[in-house]
């Protein structure tokens, strides 16, 4: 017996967290973003930072859970493999767009290039395919 057999609430509440922290993450995001546009001090405060990686650290283990519980694996699914690198990609972005840049004008560059990545990586999750919703 399977896992989704012994537990059959176990998926729905495993997908529906991992929604939640998708959008608790990237609203926390943009908002640190344009702070950080603003040159406001609460973005780099150690609450909000604290606050960022829990909550993305808990996003991480939602989306594990779900590979162990659905049996997916990313050497496999391409979809998947595409979703991890385009996570390290919006992790670098995101970082210069925090505090790395050294204008006003990359800044926006990388925040905009961040939430466009994470705006692919929602849309391979929805379509599982790892183009997207671009023409394959």
């Amino acid at each position: 017996m399977t896992v989704i057999e012994q537990a059959p609430w176990l998926y729905p509440a495993l997908l529906w967290a991992h929604r939640l922290l998708v959008g608790l993450s990237l609203s926390l995001f943009a908002a640190r973003g344009l702070g950080a546009l603003w040159q406001q001090g609460w973005v780099m405060r150690h609450g909000v930072h604290l606050t960022s990686v829990a909550i993305d650290s808990l996003l991480l283990s939602a989306g594990i859970s779900l590979w162990a519980l659905l049996q997916h694996n990313p050497l496999h699914e391409a979809w998947l493999a595409s979703k991890l690198v385009l996570l390290l990609v919006y992790v670098v972005l995101g970082s210069f767009a925090l505090k790395r840049a050294r204008s006003q004008g990359a800044r926006l560059a990388f925040l905009l290039a961040a939430l466009l990545c994470a705006a692919v990586m929602v849309m391979i999750a929805r379509t599982r395919d790892p183009l997207g919703w671009l023409p394959g």
